[in-house]
C-alpha cells in the first residue's frame, strides 16, 4: 500500500496528536484528526473570564528544539509560524518570610543572585549543581527522551562510560530531595529546585534524582508565546492542514473499532463510522484501560493504579488587579513546610494545608508594569481524586484562603472578585480528561523505575498507536510533542518494514551546546 493510501485517524488534537498528524501528513499519509472540544489544544486551553482569554493549562515553553525539528521536517520554521520572545527571568521565587530570588536565562546572573540571597558558598554549590544537571541531561537525552522504548538495560548499554559515571555520581536510585541536599545547605534552595519534580506530577521526596535534568531544560531557555500557549496548538493545526491533514472539532470519538484483532477505525458519538488503516490515540491511557473507548480496546494499554497517579491541581483563572509584589511572567511562592504539602496530597489525599502557589502573570515580561486588571493563572497542587472523592466547596474555599494568604504574606495583594475568576478542581479536570481522576501528568514519576512503566507508542492492540503525556517520554508540552513524533515514526517504520524500506528516524538537534 502506498503511503498516500494509508488512512490514519488521530483521536485527540492535543500537542501529541497534532505533532503526530503533522509528521504523518508531511510524509504523505491520509490523516484525519478528531477532537471532541471546540478547538485543538487538549490540555493547552484557555478559560474566558469576561473578555480575557487566560491560559489555564501548561504555561511554560521550553525545549524549543523539539518544535524546530518538527516544523523543519514539515517544510517550514518555528519563527515563520509562531511569535516567541525569550524570557530573561526564568522564574521569580518568594518565601513566606520575605525572601525573594530570581533565576535568569544568564547563568552568571543566577549565580550572582544566589550568592546575594544565600551566600557565596551556596552560589558555588549552585555552579556544581548546574554542571551536574547539564551532564545528566546530555547523558539521558538520546537513550531516554529520543528512544522509542527505553528500558534500564538498554539505557545502561547506550550511556557509555561517561554517562554511567554521571548517573553513578548522581545516585540514580536516590530521591531528588536527597540529591539536592548533597548540593545545597539552604533549605530554600532545596525547595526551589525540588519543585521541578512537580513538572512531572511527582513529589520531590519520591521522584528520582535524575529529574535534576529539568534544571538544564529551563536553563536552555524559556519563551513566552504571543497570544498565549494555545497559539502553539493553533499553529500546529494550521500547518498540519496545510500539509493535507483534516482536523474535525466537536467530533467525539465514542469507541475504537476493532475487527479481526486490530484497530480499524472509530465510531463517533452520533453513530458515524470512520474507517482507518491505523489509529493514533492521543488521550490518557487510563481511558483505554477503563473501557471508555470500548471493551475491545481495553487491553491496549496497562491501567494506572489510583495510588500511582500523578498530581492534579486546583486553579484559579483570574482577571484581577494586583498590588505590592513585582510579578514577573512565572512566579512561585513557598510556605515554611514543604514536606507537608506532599504528605497531604499523596499521603492523606487532601488539599494541602501549606500549599506552594504558582502564579503565571500572562501580561508580564521580565519587568513589565501593568495597570488595572491582569490575566493570572494561580495554581496549587492537589490529589488526583476527582473521580473518587470530589472536594466540596468549603474544602476548596479553605485552600483558596490559605493560598492567597501566602501570597499576601509574600507581599502580593490580588483583588479577588467572584465574577472575575473561574475555579477548576480535580473533579473538573476529571470531566475534561476522563478516567484520570484529574491527574495531569499520567503516572507519577515516583521511584527510578516509574518512567519505564509508561506505555510506549506501540500499544498491545495491532493498528493502535499511543501518544500523549501519559506515555513515553512523559508529561509536558515538548515531551508530548516527542511522544507524537515517536508514534508517527513507529507507525511509518511499521509500514516501511512491510515494503522493505529503511528505518524512520526522528530528526532534530540537541538543546545543549
Amino acid at each position: 500500500m502506498a503511503l498516500r493510501d494509508h488512512r490514519v485517524v488521530v483521536v485527540g488534537a492535543g500537542i501529541a496528536g497534532l505533532s503526530a498528524a503533522l509528521d504523518l501528513a508531511a510524509r504523505g499519509l491520509d490523516v484525519t484528526v478528531l477532537e471532541r472540544a471546540a478547538e485543538p489544544g487538549g490540555k493547552l486551553r484557555q478559560v474566558r473570564v469576561g473578555d480575557a482569554g487566560i491560559d489555564s493549562g501548561p504555561t511554560v515553553f521550553t525545549m524549543r528544539w523539539v518544535f524546530d525539528a518538527l516544523l523543519a521536517d514539515a517544510g517550514t520554521t518555528l519563527e515563520a509560524e509562531l511569535a516567541l520572545a525569550p524570557l530573561g527571568v526564568l522564574a521569580r521565587h518568594a518565601w513566606h518570610d520575605g525572601g525573594r530570588l530570581d533565576l535568569f536565562a544568564d547563568a552568571a546572573r543566577s549565580t550572582d543572585a544566589i550568592g546575594a540571597f544565600a551566600g557565596p558558598a551556596e552560589a558555588r554549590r549552585f555552579a556544581a549543581f548546574r554542571d551536574e544537571a547539564r551532564r545528566v541531561y546530555r547523558a539521558l537525552e538520546g537513550p531516554y527522551i529520543r528512544s522509542p522504548r527505553p528500558g534500564p538495560v538498554k539505557i545502561i548499554r547506550e550511556l557509555g562510560v561517561d554517562g554511567l559515571a554521571t548517573l553513578w555520581g548522581l545516585g540514580p536510585m536516590h530521591d531528588l530531595w536527597r540529591s539536592l541536599a548533597r548540593h545545597f545547605h539552604d533549605p530554600r534552595m532545596q525547595q526551589l529546585f525540588g519543585r521541578y519534580a512537580t513538572y512531572c506530577g511527582a513529589s520531590p521526596f519520591r521522584a528520582p534524582a535524575t529529574l535534576v535534568l529539568i534544571a538544564q531544560v529551563e536553563m536552555d531557555g524559556v519563551w513566552s508565546v504571543d497570544g498565549g500557549m494555545v497559539e502553539l496548538a493553533r499553529m500546529l493545526a494550521r500547518v498540519a492542514r496545510r500539509r493535507g491533514a483534516a482536523i474535525r472539532c466537536n467530533a467525539h470519538v465514542e469507541r475504537i473499532i476493532v475487527e479481526g484483532g486490530r484497530a480499524c477505525g472509530v465510531m463517533l458519538a452520533g453513530g458515524e463510522r470512520i474507517d482507518a488503516d491505523s489509529v493514533v490515540f492521543n488521550g490518557d491511557v487510563g481511558a483505554l484501560a477503563s473501557g471508555l473507548l470500548g471493551a475491545p480496546a481495553r487491553g491496549a494499554a496497562a491501567a494506572v493504579p489510583r495510588a500511582a497517579r500523578s498530581l492534579s491541581a486546583l486553579t484559579w483563572s483570574m482577571h484581577a488587579p494586583t498590588d505590592g509584589f513585582p510579578l514577573s511572567r512565572h512566579n512561585v511562592f513557598f510556605d515554611d513546610d514543604y514536606a507537608s504539602e506532599f504528605s497531604d496530597v499523596f499521603g492523606r489525599g487532601r488539599l494541602p494545608s501549606k500549599p506552594t502557589v504558582y502564579v503565571c502573570a500572562q501580561d508580564r515580561g521580565d519587568d513589565t508594569e501593568v495597570s488595572g486588571p491582569e490575566r493570572l493563572l494561580c495554581l496549587v497542587n492537589a490529589p488526583a481524586s476527582g473521580d473518587a472523592r470530589p472536594f466540596d466547596l468549603p474544602e476548596i474555599e479553605q485552600c483558596e484562603r490559605r493560598a492567597f494568604s501566602l501570597l499576601a504574606r509574600c507581599g502580593l495583594q490580588v483583588e479577588r472578585r467572584p465574577h472575575d475568576a473561574v475555579t477548576t478542581s480535580p473533579a473538573d479536570f476529571e470531566r475534561l480528561f476522563p478516567a484520570t481522576g484529574g491527574a495531569l501528568y499520567g503516572r507519577a514519576s515516583h521511584g527510578w523505575l516509574a518512567q519505564f512503566r509508561r506505555s510506549s507508542s506501540r500499544s498491545r492492540l495491532p493498528g493502535l498507536w499511543l501518544a500523549g503525556g501519559s506515555v513515553h517520554p512523559g508529561p509536558g508540552v515538548p515531551m508530548a510533542a516527542m511522544s507524537g513524533r515517536l508514534a508517527a515514526a513507529a507507525l511509518t517504520e511499521r509500514l516501511a518494514s512491510t515494503s522493505r524500506s529503511s528505518r524512520v528516524a526522528i530528526s532534530g538537534g540537541t538543546s545543549t551546546p
